[in-house]
């Protein structure tokens, strides 16, 4: 009986030792497990750290491709804005110097046209005072006053651009003769003026009033 006593104390210390040595194995292959999975982790871990650095890298150029390409567009817009707010400013000068002009033109015309009229109207009292002053008798001091003054209102009227026109002894021209009669004149040329029944005058190269003249044939 104590044998077999001993016998079943002797297995169990065998299946205890047994048990424990399993379980040694096993805390070893645990241990091992875990230092290879710490190692997994750290080397995923590295390897993560790793890509974003080489992600940013990687992607830094096209950042900055972008900003320029950006900066670029903007000073292109820019310089479009520029060039049109030129041309429209070219343009309205352009367009404000061609209305100062026909501005000027078109005052310059009516200043003349209103001088002509005023001259047209004065004329007639030369032709009195030159048909006067022909019929006064001489050393008469009445009429050497009138002479005086139709001097002076020639003088003024010269002085303002009014001049009388040439005639008698010039080739007739239409622009500025009014022939009223024809004579056969041998003693002279063809087309020439022989007389003149009227006086015409020019106010700053305007004919204010055709001279009337007789012309040799």
């Amino acid at each position: 009986m104590s044998e077999e006593n001993r016998t079943t104390s002797e297995m169990q210390e065998e299946e205890t030792k047994t048990s424990i040595e399993a379980d040694s194995v096993l805390e070893e292959e645990n241990t091992e497990a875990a230092s290879e999975a710490a190692e997994s982790v750290q080397e995923e871990e590295e390897k993560t750290s790793e890509e974003p650095e080489a992600s940013e890298g990687s992607q830094e150029p096209k950042g900055k491709t972008s900003f320029f390409s950006k900066k670029k567009k903007e000073k292109d817009k820019f310089e479009q804005q520029v060039e049109e707010l030129t041309d429209r400013l070219k343009r309205s000068m352009a367009e404000f110097d061609n209305f100062r002009k026909r501005t000027e033109k078109e005052k310059a015309s009516m200043y003349v046209i209103g001088a002509k009229e005023i001259i047209e109207k004065i004329l007639p009292v030369v032709d009195n005072f030159e048909r006067g002053l022909a019929q006064a008798a001489e050393e008469d001091a009445f009429a050497e006053g009138m002479k005086m003054i139709y001097k002076q209102l020639m003088t003024t009227l010269n002085d303002l651009g009014v001049k009388a026109i040439d005639a008698v002894g010039q080739e007739f021209d239409p622009n500025f003769h009014n022939a009223v009669m024809h004579v056969d004149d041998e003693s002279v040329g063809d087309n020439i003026v022989v007389e003149e029944l009227q006086k015409g005058y020019t106010y700053k190269e305007f004919v204010v009033r055709h001279s009337m003249v007789k012309v040799a044939n």
